[in-house]
């Protein structure tokens, strides 16, 4: 680990500072390079985006002067998100002294969304990011991009922009900047990873060509990192030259009808409808959860580069004991026939309570959206099972109904144009699989699965991470799953033919992650419900009743138990859980909803 003193920081702060300043320098006038007093002119940046609205010109143009072609420094060589470019002009308002009133703020973020935003291809890779969900990120290489990028935040962070390559290297210039401690994930130590020497006196490598990848390999593991995102995360891409002719705001006013599903709660089915108004959209949503519980919303929302949903809804203070004080939160994608949306809608402070959400546009013609059944047995006979959908026909037989190959209605209970209540029978030699419902030739695929044998338990999420809280800083939640599978044809657990049959009623506990001698973290982080899985945190602060006084954080296994029926053995699933210290600095952007 290397150790710097505040003058050694603030030298290096001065050092790297300038180098960014000729750097920018060099974006908006690429000047006359060369060597004896022999000037040559560099190549030009290729794909910059050049800025037409007055307003972001007035504000930005200060700092970011203009070209000939109307480019502005820096903001035409980069496109994000709409949390990208609300963190970036929160940065500009608190570390540049950028004043903008509240309007301007938001005419100038829909602006640079909408011009300067990704295409939908590029922004679902990185959905997950704006819609908080808990995943397990993939890397290209097992140590450098993770060393030199995730050591701080998501690789989905950088990957949330596409930037021309000299901008990639300004950006590695402005973290070196201002987080001199960096240069340890970076791979350089003192002096390295910037312009430096390479780590451990080991030859620099060759310099880099203009816009290009090193001409040498890789010195650190930024420039590994570096590589990697240059080469994924371009400026000018095909799916961005086809989209950004094609964004406007999109005519959504309708009914629309809205399936999902809740860890926890289950799946649920409801409508949504969506008005337009000057300034976007408002929503009245109704919904039902099949466990029981119905829940009414209201809320508005803005649609960003043609198919960006943010948008905010309140309802109900509570969710079946989940408090919801504020409201909720919705991150979602406009497809691009605008037929349907779909996302998640978040809450809590780490937002760490959420449902998965699909709206489709209603049309006088039938559709099909579910059903309440996860999966059946092979075997099984007369099991009731529903069926959800719009506009069905209510003189519906067993024969107009189709629930895939080796199971047979037997009989139609009930029919609305909204419910199909049935009965049906599984062979016992079906084929385990997904199947397809189909009403009257309206096709649902991949609607519920049928099993012989449930052969393990998965628990969702596989790793996971909640936090300490008390008065000051709030906890963070979690709420496990156990999801049942029956192996694939491989007749292997953990592989990707397994098939998911859905949620069942495990008995829930924490279990000791033996990291250390002596580990006592069951103890301390906090307490599960056997029967729900839903965890509950321990107190932030030192403990006295800990030893060293540490406070309640640790590493443990949240574990699931589930005898299936007719079994004598349980089925155990296990997964990975720490529990952490409070977030003491946010860095989310939830205005963008507004």
């Amino acid at each position: 680990m290397y150790c710097f003193s505040t003058r050694q920081i603030r030298l290096s702060l001065l050092a790297l500072l300038l180098l960014g300043s000729f750097s920018s320098s060099s974006l908006a006038q690429r000047g006359n390079r060369g060597g004896g007093g022999a000037q040559q002119e560099a190549k030009p940046i290729e794909g910059l985006i050049p800025v037409t609205d007055p307003l972001v010109v007035s504000k930005c143009g200060t700092c970011h002067t203009a070209d000939a072609k109307g480019n502005l420094t820096r903001i035409s060589a980069v496109r994000t998100t709409p949390e990208g470019w609300e963190e970036a002009i929160k940065r500009m308002v608190r570390l540049n002294g950028l004043q903008l009133s509240p309007d301007d703020a938001r005419k100038i973020l829909k602006y640079l969304s909408d011009s300067h935003g990704l295409a939908p291809e590029e922004a679902a890779e990185v959905q997950y990011f704006a819609e908080h969900r808990i995943i397990d990120e993939k890397f290209p290489d097992a140590a450098d991009t993770r060393r030199a990028c995730a050591s701080c935040h998501a690789i989905a962070k950088p990957l949330s922009w596409r930037r021309a390559p000299e901008d990639w290297d300004l950006l590695k210039n402005m973290h070196l900047a201002y987080f001199p401690s960096i240069q340890n994930s970076f791979g350089g130590g003192p002096g390295g990873g910037g312009g430096g020497g390479a780590q451990g006196g080991a030859p620099a490598a060759a310099a880099a060509p203009a816009g290009g990848a090193p001409a040498g390999p890789p010195r650190t593991a930024v420039d590994t990192a570096l590589a990697y995102i240059k080469k994924s995360a371009p400026l000018t891409t095909p799916e961005w030259s086809a989209w950004a002719p094609n964004v406007s705001t999109p005519k959504l006013s309708g009914a629309w009808t809205l399936t999902g599903y809740m860890p926890g709660k289950g799946k649920f089915f409801g409508r949504t409808k969506i008005t337009e108004t000057p300034s976007g959209y408002t929503t009245h949503t109704e919904l039902s959860f099949l466990k029981g519980g119905e829940v009414t919303l209201d809320g508005s929302s803005l649609i960003y580069t043609g198919y960006a949903w943010r948008g905010r809804a309140k309802g109900p203070a509570k969710i079946e004991g989940i408090d919801m004080p504020s409201g909720l939160r919705e991150v979602m994608m406009l497809s691009k026939d605008q037929t349907a949306i779909t996302g998640r809608w978040f809450w809590g402070v780490y937002q760490e309570f959420g449902m998965d959400v699909t709206l489709h546009r209603e049309t006088p013609a039938p559709a099909v959206l579910g059903t309440d059944v996860y999966s059946l047995k092979a075997g099984v006979t007369d099991a009731p099972v529903t069926v959800y959908g719009s506009h069905l026909s209510t003189s519906l037989t067993p024969a107009d109904i189709d629930l895939g190959k080796g199971v047979t209605v037997t009989k139609v209970v009930s029919a609305t144009p909204d419910k199909l209540t049935l009965t049906a029978s599984v062979a016992a030699d079906a084929v385990p699989g997904p199947r397809v419902i189909s009403v009257g030739g309206v096709i649902l695929p991949s609607a519920y699965a049928v099993y012989k044998k449930i052969d393990h338990l998965k628990v969702l999420p596989v790793t996971s991470m909640a936090r300490l809280g008390s008065e000051p800083h709030a906890k963070g939640y979690m709420q496990f799953e156990a999801i049942a599978y029956t192996n694939g044809p491989d007749d292997k657990p953990n592989t990707d033919d397994d098939v998911a049959l859905g949620p069942v009623p495990a008995t829930w506990a924490i279990e000791e992650f033996i990291s250390a001698y002596g580990d006592d973290d069951v103890k301390y982080v906090g307490k599960i419900d056997p029967a729900t899985g839903f965890f509950t945190p321990g107190s932030d602060g030192p403990n006295p009743e800990r030893k060293s006084q540490r406070n309640n954080y640790g590493d443990v296994w949240s574990v699931a138990r589930y005898t299936p029926p007719g079994e004598t053995k349980p089925l155990i699933g296990k997964g990975y859980f720490i529990v952490t210290v409070p977030q003491y600095v946010q860095w989310d952007q939830p205005e963008v909803a507004q």
